[in-house]
């Protein structure tokens, strides 16, 4: 009997919100769900599987051996772990991440509890429910606000850099207002921003060529970091370096906090991580447990790439990794 695996995809988002962030990320789940589809009926028996309220009857008559989950959920600070959730009350084995890990890694928070708590380095920060709570003395300006439990650039702009307390609060304000709380303020460390790729689990994981990410060439008025601008509008401004340029000091620190905060948080078989190095120290600012996967666009395609996987090799290896830690 031929090996039976399922994609799992959300609806459109611009049927729940319609708005500019939303349909950007409605056409990267789209190219990476069919681009996957394509990749795995080379070997497999591949369904794709919708979520709606109708996944768990979709799952059950589907009769998958291993669910390939593309779905960030629906709503609510703990979203991405909805279908991870689902998929082990049925007993269906899957890729990616477990329930507490995705919970953990979405809320950047709570993450970053975790980091400080193993000594994993992060900048200092605190967190606003509210705009009754006071700045914690011990944070220096400037510092950024975004919300704690989005991903894809969702909620950052360039005034989410701030430089003084009134500037904080109008941003605090914005947030509260637009994004389900909480507001995650930390220290903006300014220096070389870079991303890495993870495949794979425990001391066999694979850490992929060191990405910096240099926005010199983009215009000032919107932000020289990871905007959501820049991420959709000035790609073609932005320049991706893979291998970074960095000395092999740099190199091994940036791997060693990334290796430990993948194992810190419980991650599994695929993540993705952002750091930012100032004075040559790197900070590591959140990591994705599920990060994009579109071909020849997704920042972990691209170090795959150079680090000699196709993207073919590279669906593949993640789908052999979550089958034999299945086993």
């Amino acid at each position: 009997m031929s090996y039976r695996i399922g994609i799992i995809y959300d609806k459109p988002s611009i049927e729940v919100i319609d708005n500019i962030e939303t349909n950007y990320t409605d056409n990267q789940k789209k190219v990476t769900k069919d681009a996957i589809y394509d990749i795995l009926k080379k070997k497999y028996e591949v369904v794709k599987i919708l979520v709606d309220e109708k996944i768990v009857e979709r799952l059950v008559e589907s009769k998958i051996d291993l669910a390939f989950n593309l779905s960030t959920g629906t709503k609510g600070e703990s979203r991405q772990s909805q279908i991870p959730a689902i998929l082990e009350m049925l007993g269906i084995s899957y890729v990616g991440s477990g329930i507490l890990a995705h919970s953990l890694a979405l809320d950047k928070s709570k993450a970053k509890e975790i980091f400080a708590y193993h000594n994993v380095s992060t900048p200092a920060f605190q967190t606003f429910n509210t705009l009754a709570e006071q700045l914690n003395s011990h944070l220096n300006f400037p510092l950024i606000a975004k919300p704690a439990c989005e991903g894809s650039g969702y909620g950052i702009h360039k005034d989410s850099v701030v430089y003084n307390k009134k500037e904080l609060e109008k941003k605090v304000k914005d947030l509260l207002q637009n994004y389900h709380p909480p507001v995650l303020v930390e220290e903006f460390i300014e220096g070389r921003e870079f991303t890495v790729g993870i495949i794979g689990n425990g001391k066999d994981k694979i850490i992929l060529p060191i990405m910096e990410i240099d926005f010199d060439d983009i215009p000032e008025e919107h932000g020289k970091f990871n905007t959501f601008e820049v991420k959709t509008k000035f790609e073609d401004l932005t320049k991706f370096i893979c291998p970074a340029q960095i000395d092999v000091e740099l190199e091994r620190a940036i791997k060693d906090e990334v290796s430990r905060a993948f194992d810190v948080l419980g991650c599994r078989d695929i993540s993705r991580v952002d750091i930012r190095v100032k004075n040559n120290k790197p900070y590591i600012l959140e990591i994705n447990s599920l990060p994009g996967l579109k071909p020849g666009y997704s920042d972990l395609t691209k170090m795959a790439l150079v680090s000699g996987l196709t993207y073919e090799d590279l669906i593949f290896m993640i789908v052999d990794n979550a089958m034999k830690r299945s086993k």
